[in-house]
């Protein structure tokens, strides 16, 4: 009865988060945008992933979780320290995930305290110049009562809520889209390009490994490369989420 109620709770939570926003913000890009997000992070993001952007002289940004740094499950291997710091030397950017891959929404403001300094403790050991600027919100499950409080750590908050970014927005819930083997295909990348040419919006990708044989979450270098190669057909700028940020005005 307490895991339905409190994953009920996590439910209602995560609804608000998506409609209510804390402080709407007016995005001033120029032009289109995109940016490319990896989750957890999977050593085949940091390794196939990060080069494919740099292959096209863009970088992404990688949301880490320390906690799972070197941990291995059925999907896939973790990155390791030194790939975090061959991520942030080589300029991609490097992202809060929470340290131990906890939900939100099942955290209260102590708790919540605590992972983010746990994650900033840990990253910091690795290279004491990494600045974590940017969140992800874990499993995708935001959570309104700790939106405010995410607002004075971090410049953003990503979530999996499927949609390109325009206008006036949420910077604690922004929107992404799933480069995601099966949850999205080349027209699918297609389209969500289109949208971000019409409304000039910013267009965030979210993804876990990049493997020719990519978990449920994850994506093939091939998927990867043409929406790459559709972003510099159009001429969109791939930037990672602080410069997108930069770019609009925050």
């Amino acid at each position: 009865m307490n895991a339905m109620w409190s994953e009920a709770r996590a439910r209602v939570s995560h609804r608000l988060a998506t409609h209510l926003s804390v402080e709407p913000f007016r995005l001033l890009n120029e032009t289109p945008m995109v940016s490319f997000t990896f989750d957890d992070i999977p050593k085949s993001a940091a390794t196939t992933g990060a080069r494919l952007l740099e292959d096209h002289d863009a970088r992404g940004t990688f949301y880490i979780s320390g906690g799972l740094v070197g941990t291995e499950t059925s999907d896939w291997t973790a990155v390791d320290g030194q790939d975090i710091i061959d991520l942030h030397r080589n300029g991609h950017e490097i992202g809060c995930h929470t340290f131990s891959h906890a939900r939100a929404c099942d955290l209260d403001a102590e708790a919540l305290a605590a992972e983010i300094a746990g994650n900033r403790s840990y990253l910091r050991t690795l290279d004491a110049s990494i600045k974590l600027k940017n969140f992800a919100y874990p499993f995708g499950y935001g959570s309104f009562g700790r939106k405010g409080q995410l607002k004075q750590a971090f410049q953003s908050c990503r979530s999996i809520v499927p949609g390109v970014n325009s206008g006036t927005v949420d910077l604690q819930f922004l929107r992404a889209m799933p480069l995601i083997e099966h949850g999205i295909d080349r027209d699918e990348i297609e389209r969500a390009y289109d949208q971000a040419q019409i409304h000039n919006g910013w267009l965030i990708f979210y993804t876990h490994d990049v493997a020719n044989r990519p978990s449920a979450y994850g994506c093939s270098p091939d998927l990867m490369s043409h929406a790459l190669e559709a972003a510099a057909k159009r001429n969109i700028p791939v930037l990672n989420m602080a410069e997108a940020l930069l770019c609009a005005g925050v």
